[in-house]
């Protein structure tokens, strides 16, 4: 199999740890946001992948999409996706031409932003809602790390059970 390569949408920077562990697994990863902010993943070596940033604006997801087109250089094996709800389904019909077919998509959302099924029609959807968590009487939102580690466990489930 040649290059696997995933297209990452989120402008939190929430997805670092994922997209860190897509390129040490030999992904190459484009990651379109409005600010550019180097992973320590990004370099090229014989062992892992590569994660190059897109300039984005959410406001207008057609430029989005080609230059992340531009970028991926071929379609997207895997979609991994944590937008606002306003930009989601402009974002998503503009980057639907990106993928190959049937390339899995990861969603994460929270309970408030959850959304109806994807508009990427062919495409498995895997969501990830992300909810406060209770234990002993209190709740709290998930750590950094729990995010990442559900989102990576979604990935996973999408790459060998689409």
């Amino acid at each position: 199999m040649g290059t696997k390569r995933a297209l990452v949408l989120s402008g939190t920077g929430m997805l670092t740890g994922c997209v860190e562990r897509l390129v040490a697994n030999g992904w190459y990863v484009v990651l379109p946001s409005r600010h550019y902010a180097p992973l320590p993943a990004d370099h090229d070596t014989a062992t892992s992948g590569r994660a190059r940033w897109v300039e984005a604006d959410w406001a207008h997801p057609r430029t989005l999409a080609t230059r992340a087109r531009r970028t991926l250089g071929a379609p997207a094996d895997l979609l991994i996706t944590w937008i606002h709800a306003d930009t989601r389904t402009p974002t998503l019909r503009a980057i639907a031409p990106l993928l190959a077919p049937h390339a899995p998509v990861v969603e994460a959302c929270t309970p408030h932003n959850h959304t109806e099924p994807t508009v990427l029609k062919g495409h498995p959807l895997h969501q990830v809602i992300l909810a406060p968590v209770g234990y002993a009487g209190r709740t709290r939102w998930p750590s950094p790390t729990e995010i990442t580690e559900e989102i990576l466990n979604a990935t996973r489930r999408a790459l060998t059970h689409p």
